[in-house]
């Protein structure tokens, strides 16, 4: 497994102004298999609180996942 992108930002393009998500893209190889692929899934929603975006299934068998999850931004108080 190889994690892309540490984090970004991105724009919910469907969504309202107020809705940001932080995107991460891990790459599983083809000898990963589908109960690993699942149990790490699994661990990142229920831990790191991501929730699974898009899954893309290449030729030779490996697969990469974006996670996306949102950022809470704190109004201030003065």
């Amino acid at each position: 497994m190889a994690d892309e992108t540490g984090g970004g930002t991105g724009r919910n393009a469907g969504a309202g102004a107020a809705d940001q998500y932080e995107y991460r893209v891990l790459t599983l190889s083809r000898e990963t298999t589908r109960s690993d692929a699942r149990q790490l899934l699994t661990e990142h929603a229920e831990y790191g609180r991501w929730e699974l975006a898009r899954v893309r299934l290449y030729m030779g068998g490996s697969r990469k996942v974006w996670l996306r999850r949102k950022i809470i931004r704190v109004a201030r108080t003065a």
